[in-house]
C-alpha cells in the first residue's frame, strides 16, 4: 500500500517561506503525477501545485500561487517538494500531498483523479 509522509508546515508571518516535503517510499512507477492541494475548514479541497514525473517532468500551478510556490521532485529520494515563498495569510490551510500513475495532466487539479493521500500538515501565515 502506498504512503505519502508529509512535513513542514508551521506558522510563519506574512512575507515568509516555507517548504513542504512529501515522500513516496515505495511508489514504485516510473511514470506518475504528484500534487499538493490545500483546505481551509468549510472549503474544498483546492490543487495547489503538480508535478508529473515520466520521460519528461512538467508543472503546474493553481493561478493563486504562481510565482509564488515551486513545485519539485527528488527522485533519488522519492520526495516531492513544495518551497512556498511570499506567504499570504489567505495561503493559510491544511496542505496535502497527493499522488497516482493514471492522473489525467489536464485534470491535475481535480481531486478524484488522485488515489493516494497524505495526513496533511498545516500552514498558518499571520
Amino acid at each position: 500500500d502506498v504512503q505519502l509522509v508529509e512535513s513542514g508546515g508551521g506558522s510563519v508571518q506574512a512575507g515568509g517561506s516555507l517548504r513542504l516535503s512529501c515522500e513516496a517510499p515505495g511508489y514504485t512507477y516510473d511514470t506518475y503525477c504528484m500534487a499538493w492541494f490545500r483546505q481551509d475548514p468549510g472549503k474544498e479541497r483546492e490543487g495547489v501545485a503538480a508535478i508529473f514525473i515520466g520521460r519528461r517532468t512538467n508543472t503546474w500551478y493553481a493561478d493563486s500561487v504562481k510565482g509564488r510556490f515551486t513545485i519539485s521532485q527528488d527522485n533519488a529520494k522519492n520526495t516531492v517538494y513544495l518551497q512556498m515563498n511570499d506567504l499570504k495569510p489567505e495561503d493559510t490551510a491544511m496542505y496535502y500531498c497527493a499522488a497516482d500513475h493514471r492522473v489525467r495532466p489536464w485534470l491535475w487539479w481535480v481531486k478524484s483523479e488522485y488515489n493516494y493521500w497524505g495526513q496533511g500538515t498545516q500552514v498558518t501565515v499571520s
